[in-house]
């Protein structure tokens, strides 16, 4: 075996060491330049400092899994930055008075009343609950018409394509 400093030949037993957080295997002469890595004892369970878990109270559901797209049913509204922006002047605050309302930063509110951001569902709902507004629309499953796209004959019921 090497040496994983030096690169000599360890002739008898090779040194575990730590230098900068790396284990290393070394002569006995560069075990100087680290520290020694003591052996590991296991440590039973009645001294060891982890606590045990507590079970969360309530009836455990198997085999039902939480549908991610079931919160894809809301929608920002168009006019979201309009909506805050009257809301807060409504009330005569300052930016910066709703930044630390909300705890956010004042930047990130000038940026959302300009619309140059759509805000964050957590900072949108802090907002929603300052201001007691509502910026979110529920999007319906029926809302969608395939008859508005249905309007008489195209260019596509028309033509035929001539194939070379």
């Amino acid at each position: 075996m090497q040496c994983e400093i030096c690169g000599t030949e360890i002739k008898g037993q090779a040194v575990d060491v730590t230098i900068d957080g790396s284990q290393l295997k070394v002569c006995s002469k560069c075990s100087q330049y680290g520290t020694a890595v003591k052996a590991r004892s296991p440590v039973s369970r009645k001294i060891s400092p982890v606590s045990p878990q507590t079970r969360m109270s309530g009836p455990k559901k198997t085999g039902q899994r939480r549908d991610p797209f079931a919160e894809l049913n809301d929608e920002l509204v168009d006019e979201y930055d309009k909506i805050i922006r009257d809301a807060r002047e409504k009330r005569g605050w300052s930016q910066e008075v709703l930044a630390t309302k909300v705890k956010e930063k004042a930047s990130l509110i000038k940026k959302i009343e300009r619309a140059e951001i759509i805000p964050e569902d957590s900072v949108r709902k802090k907002i929603e609950r300052t201001l007691n507004i509502h910026l979110t629309e529920r999007l319906g499953e029926g809302e969608w018409n395939a008859d508005r796209l249905n309007k008489g004959t195209t260019l596509g019921d028309i033509v035929t394509i001539k194939r070379k």
